[in-house]
C-alpha cells in the first residue's frame, strides 16, 4: 500500500459536491471522479472490506489526493469531463476521438454554395447535421448534387469563371456564375429545395416539385417539365434509404456492448427522420472500470467534448445511475430539455 494517509485526508473532507483527483508517486494524475457528497464517496475507496480487486489496485497506488468543491452536482460532472479530456488518467474511461462532428454548410452568398464544414460556425450561412463522420457528409452532398443543381465549387472559383464549368454538363449545377444561364429566382428556387431536404422537409420538397413539373406540362416545356420528374425520382429514393419510421425527430440512438476489458459504442444520428448515418466507437477501458462506469462515462465525454449537437431526445441501450442529474447537465449545455 501507499503511505497516503487516507484517515487524515478524510477527517478534514467537506460533504459538498465537487470533483477528486488521485495522484501516483509520480504526481501524475491517475483518477477523476465526481461526487454529490465529496466525503461518502471518497470514503468508500477505503473501506477495510473493500471486496473489488480492481478497485484495490487503484487504491494501492495513490500517494495524494485533491479535491474541487463545486456549487451542484450538476457543476462536479462538467468538471469531472474537463479534468478527464485534460490528464487522461490511466483509471479513467477516456473517449478516444473527441473530434467535432462534421456539418453541411449553406453560405449566406447572393448564389449559396454547399459544403462541408467541421469545426467553429462563425461563417454567415445555415449549419445542419451533425453527420457521424468526413464521408457520411460527401456522400450526401454527392446525393444532392444529383438532385439540386446548388453550385458546390469554392467563391475564388465561382468569381473566376466566364462560361460553365463540366458539372454544368453533367446537370449538377445550373452554372449561376455565368449570366444567362439560371435566372436568381430559379436558382433561389433550387436552393430553397436543398434546405427543405436537409431539414427533413422531403415531403414539402416533393409537394413543390410537383407542382412545378405540372405547371411545365401545361406549359409545353416538356423538356422542364422532365427535369422536375427526375428530381422527384431520384429525391424519392434517396427518401427510401434515409427514413427512419415513426419519428420527425431530431434523436442520437445508443447501443453498448462489454466484454471483458473491450467496449463498444455504436451511436447512431437521426434527424427530422431522417438517418444521417452512425458511428461505432471504442473506448480505453481501465481495468478497474465495471460496464456502468464504461457506458455513463463514454456517454457524457461524448456531448461534454465540444462542438457535439445535443438533440432533444436520446435512446439509450442501458439505464444511467442518476438520470435526471444527467439530464440537467446536457440540458444546461444544449439550452433545451432532453429526454432519455
Amino acid at each position: 500500500m501507499s503511505a497516503f494517509d487516507s484517515a487524515a485526508f478524510l477527517k478534514n473532507l467537506t460533504s459538498q459536491p465537487g470533483v477528486y483527483r488521485m495522484y501516483n508517486s509520480q504526481e501524475e494524475v491517475i483518477y477523476v471522479g465526481k461526487a454529490k457528497n465529496l466525503k461518502k464517496r471518497v470514503s468508500s475507496y477505503f473501506r477495510s472490506n473493500l471486496d473489488n480487486a480492481k478497485t484495490r489496485s487503484l487504491v494501492s497506488q495513490i500517494a495524494n489526493m485533491d479535491v474541487t468543491v463545486v456549487n451542484s452536482e450538476t457543476e462536479a460532472f462538467l468538471l469531472e469531463n474537463n479534468f478527464i479530456k485534460k490528464y487522461k488518467p490511466r483509471y479513467n474511461v477516456v473517449m478516444r476521438d473527441d473530434k467535432s462532428y462534421p456539418f453541411i454548410f449553406l453560405s449566406d452568398h447572393e448564389h449559396p454554395r454547399l459544403s462541408f464544414h467541421r469545426g467553429p460556425q462563425k461563417k454567415k450561412g445555415e449549419y445542419f447535421g451533425p453527420y457521424p463522420s468526413a464521408w457520411s457528409v460527401r456522400e450526401s452532398l454527392r446525393s444532392m448534387q444529383r438532385i439540386f443543381p446548388v453550385r458546390q465549387c469554392e467563391d475564388s472559383y465561382y468569381r473566376a469563371r466566364s462560361r460553365p464549368c463540366l458539372q454544368y454538363q453533367m446537370q449538377r449545377c445550373s452554372a449561376p456564375c455565368v449570366e444567362g444561364y439560371v435566372s436568381d429566382e430559379e436558382y433561389k428556387e433550387q436552393v430553397n429545395f436543398a434546405r427543405l431536404f436537409l431539414k427533413g422537409k422531403n415531403q414539402q420538397v416533393i409537394g413543390g416539385l410537383v407542382e412545378k413539373m405540372e405547371a411545365a406540362s401545361e406549359a409545353l416545356n416538356f423538356e422542364a417539365a422532365a427535369r422536375y420528374r427526375d428530381q422527384i425520382n431520384a429525391l424519392r429514393k434517396v427518401q427510401e434509404r434515409q427514413w427512419v419510421a415513426g419519428t420527425q425527430d431530431e434523436m442520437d440512438v445508443f447501443g453498448f456492448a462489454f466484454k471483458g476489458n473491450m467496449a463498444c459504442i455504436q451511436v447512431m444520428f437521426i434527424r427530422e427522420g431522417q438517418l444521417l448515418g452512425s458511428k461505432a466507437y471504442f473506448p480505453k477501458v481501465p481495468n478497474t472500470a465495471d460496464e456502468q462506469e464504461v457506458f455513463e462515462s463514454f456517454f457524457l465525454q461524448f456531448y461534454l467534448a465540444g462542438n457535439k449537437v445535443i438533440p432533444k431526445q436520446i435512446v439509450l441501450s442501458n439505464t444511467l445511475t442518476d438520470e435526471d442529474a444527467i439530464a440537467d447537465v446536457l440540458a444546461s449545455e444544449a439550452g433545451h430539455k432532453v429526454q432519455f
